[in-house]
């Protein structure tokens, strides 16, 4: 039986890379490096085809970092996020088809770089206070709906996150719990709005061999990298996430 997957040599010259990315971000460099998957994939297919490809190569991270990673989850942190998130992604379904992707995915390029900014010219102090939890609920609802939208739900829930200053093992466990549970809960709804169809989901499962090799690399580097340089490279990333994300909901016309 053939499948009618992606030919292009062009997508999988953009969905590879892609890939490795998402996985790497299953270490913890989620808040910004694995937000660039579905923009990098838009160069070849729409952002909803991009987004449908990537829910089994998802699963498949999502299972192997929670694996990897559960001895290190912040429980409380999950139980009080993972209402507010799921949440977004009821809201997310409930406006896929009446909102642009691209002008969504500006959105959130804005606010990353917003927040960088801030945490640049404002860096807070030793002893300075955990974000209000009213905050974090609707970063955290910002965060399912953008996960929903175009999987870049990283950007939003790292605001709140990050200034916890949650050990990098401990905030890398905590975003792929959260993620894993997020990310199951769209099935229903892609299935329901008709994305995942045979092309896009064998075209999946040809770039489904990528997803250990980047959630292996990403473990790695949350288990070696010190606390001061890993939240460089999630700033970093989060950086030319927001760029990116910029670039295509408002300038690329």
């Amino acid at each position: 039986m053939n499948f009618p997957l992606v030919t292009d040599p062009f997508f999988y010259a953009v969905a590879i890379p892609a890939v490795l990315l998402l996985g790497i971000s299953k270490s913890g460099f989620g808040a910004g490096f694995g937000s660039l998957a579905v923009p990098l994939m838009a160069l070849a297919v729409t952002v909803p085809e991009a987004a449908a490809m990537l829910m089994p190569v998802l699963l498949l991270m999502d299972l192997m970092s929670v694996t990897a990673l559960r001895k290190d989850v912040d429980w409380p942190l999950i139980r009080f996020l993972l209402p507010f998130g799921l949440l977004g992604t009821v809201v997310g379904a409930s406006l896929f088809r009446v909102l642009d992707p691209r002008v969504v995915a500006g959105i959130v390029g804005v606010f990353t770089l917003v927040f960088l900014a801030q945490r640049l010219l404002f860096p807070p102090r030793p002893d300075s206070a955990p974000p209000p939890r009213w905050l974090g609920a609707i970063l955290t609802v910002a965060s399912g709906f953008t996960s929903f939208i175009s999987h870049a739900g990283g950007p939003p829930l790292s605001a709140y996150a990050i200034p916890l200053r949650l050990p990098p093992l401990t905030f890398a466990a905590t975003f792929a719990v959260f993620f894993f549970v997020i990310n199951l809960s769209k099935w229903i709804p892609y299935a329901w709005l008709g994305l995942l169809d045979t092309r896009n989901l064998a075209t999946s499962l040809a770039l489904l061999p990528f997803a250990p090799i980047g959630v292996m690399m990403g473990v790695r580097l949350a288990r070696r990298v010190k606390p001061a340089l890993f939240y460089r490279l999630v700033y970093l990333g989060m950086f030319l996430t927001g760029c990116k994300l910029v670039w295509d909901g408002f300038l690329a016309r």
